[in-house]
C-alpha cells in the first residue's frame, strides 16, 4: 500500500487459496522498509522473505506459535490503510460482489478503480487526513 491506502500491486487468487500464497510476489522487488500484515500472514516463509528483502515484518504472531515473536504495535496500527484501500475498492458494487465472472475482468475493474483512486489522491491532497 502506498500513501493513504492506495494499492501499489494487485494480485487475485482463487476463492479457495489463502491470500498469503501471493505474499512472496508482493514482497519481491519492493523497496518497502516494513511489511505489515495480519495474523494470516504469520508464516515463517513470509517473515524470512521479508527479512531477506531488508524489511521489518510487522505481523502479530498467531496464538498457536510455540515461540511468540515481538512486533511493533504502534507501526501495526498503520495497517488500517490496507483496510481503507479495500473499503475504497469495494465501494464499486461490481468489485464488492465480484460481478465479473472471470479473473481478468475482475482484475481490470480493480485496476481501473485503483487508478481512479490514485488520480484523485494525486491531484487533491486536501483529503489525506480524512481517509
Amino acid at each position: 500500500m502506498g500513501e493513504a491506502g492506495i494499492a501499489l500491486r494487485i494480485f487475485a487468487t482463487a476463492g479457495t487459496i489463502a491470500d498469503c500464497a501471493k505474499a512472496l510476489a508482493l514482497i519481491e522487488g519492493s523497496a518497502a522498509k516494513q511489511l505489515l500484515g495480519d495474523k494470516g500472514y504469520d508464516v515463517d516463509f513470509i517473515i524470512e522473505a521479508a527479512v531477506a528483502a531488508g524489511m521489518e515484518a510487522v505481523i502479530p504472531p498467531k496464538k498457536n506459535r510455540k515461540v511468540q515473536r515481538d512486533y511493533d504495535k504502534e507501526t501495526y496500527r498503520w495497517r488500517r490503510l490496507v483496510e481503507i484501500a479495500f473499503l475504497h475498492l469495494k465501494r464499486w458494487r461490481g468489485i464488492a460482489t465480484r460481478y465479473a465472472k472471470n479473473t481478468a475482468s475482475f482484475l481490470a475493474a480493480v485496476q481501473i478503480r485503483s487508478l481512479l483512486l490514485w488520480a484523485t489522491h494525486s491531484f487533491d491532497k486536501s483529503h489525506v487526513n480524512t481517509i
